[in-house]
């Protein structure tokens, strides 16, 4: 190698050095800005926000580090739901509950124009042709044909069964990944469904009894659990054991029963628990006794039959549960 070539490469290493030492001050450099944006530059402290004034505020002294920061918000006001949804100018949010997620075209039913008024008779024949292909093509193959029946078989289970958005949401999730994973060869549509709308509802800590489920649903019982032990082991859930507490709140609230007999029951329950009676036993049957139990402890008139009926279940399983219940806590039945 020539001494001029030697120069040149000892020359390009000397840029190199200099460039990677000019790279981590500017990235130390960026790091101290960043973490100067959220303290106060006079303590140190934490700064706050004020969207309403416009302000970002240290908590700690009170220094008012910025000031008329730009509204980023509508400039528009509402002052419930239906006015926040008729003046907002943009789409909903994105959601697994439907199968395009959202992000498809949807023609309205209404037959009217920008204006309010009513179309006239050949522009509603073009407007229902135009629904019509509209819906055919927000499915583009069998499996978003697929999805889109269960998702609608969900939607409809989890409102007769009183469940929230997020139980829909996380069910929908669940069929979605075993329609991934190619679960579905063998089962049914509705199997699946059901299962997920199951299982969604004990994670979300709102259960629901197989009974319950199995009312709504529109496949027989054994149906119902084979599919979802299959789902469940297949997608590796993690569904914890049904705890009696969590059915107390609905029962008592369909028995139009007080606070203080809701409190007794959750009170029966813990101390059964303690006594190592819970194991082995239906969930729901313990929290029909423990609230039939409690009813009687607080002097409130609910028949074992009322409950019986709230609870789906039979009148023998809260006579021998509440007896239990009541023997697990000391107090002495009659």
């Amino acid at each position: 190698m020539s001494e001029s070539e030697i120069r040149t490469h000892r020359r390009s290493e000397t840029d190199a050095e200099t460039t990677s030492r000019e790279r981590a001050a500017n990235e130390t450099q960026v790091d101290a800005e960043s973490e100067s944006e959220f303290t106060c530059p006079e303590c140190g402290g934490d700064l706050r926000s004020d969207a309403e004034h416009g302000e970002t505020v240290c908590e700690d002294c009170g220094l008012v580090v910025e000031s008329d920061e730009i509204d980023r918000g509508p400039e528009w006001r509402a002052f419930d739901s239906a006015e926040r949804d008729q003046k907002s100018r943009v789409g909903a949010p994105t959601t697994n509950m439907m199968h395009d997620k959202g992000l498809s075209t949807n023609i309205g039913w209404q037959d009217k124009d920008a204006y309010g008024k009513s179309l006239s008779n050949r522009q509603r024949q073009k407007m229902q042709r135009l629904r019509t292909w509209n819906e055919r093509f927000r499915t583009r193959d069998s499996k978003e044909r697929n999805l889109k029946q269960a998702l609608g078989e969900i939607d409809r289970m989890a409102s007769a069964l009183g469940l929230p958005d997020n139980v829909r949401e996380t069910a929908s999730v669940i069929y979605r990944r075993a329609l991934s994973e190619n679960l579905l060869p063998g089962r049914s549509i509705e199997g699946v469904s059901t299962a997920a709308v199951y299982a969604a509802a004990r994670q979300a800590g709102v259960p629901r009894s197989l009974d319950e489920v199995h009312s709504v649903s529109r496949i027989d019982k054994m149906e119902l659990t084979r599919t979802y032990r299959y789902v469940v082991r297949e997608l590796g859930l993690e569904v914890a054991p049904a705890d009696p507490e969590s059915y107390i709140p609905r029962f008592a609230s369909d028995l139009d029963l007080s606070d203080e007999a809701e409190i007794r029951a959750r009170k029966l329950i813990e101390a059964a628990r303690e006594a190592g009676q819970l194991s082995g036993k239906s969930p729901v049957g313990l929290a029909a006794a423990a609230v039939y139990a409690a009813a009687l402890l607080t002097n409130e008139k609910v028949t074992q039959s009322e409950v019986g009926e709230v609870a789906d279940i039979s009148e023998v399983t809260i006579r021998n549960r509440y007896k239990e219940l009541l023997e697990a806590e000391g107090v002495v039945t009659a």
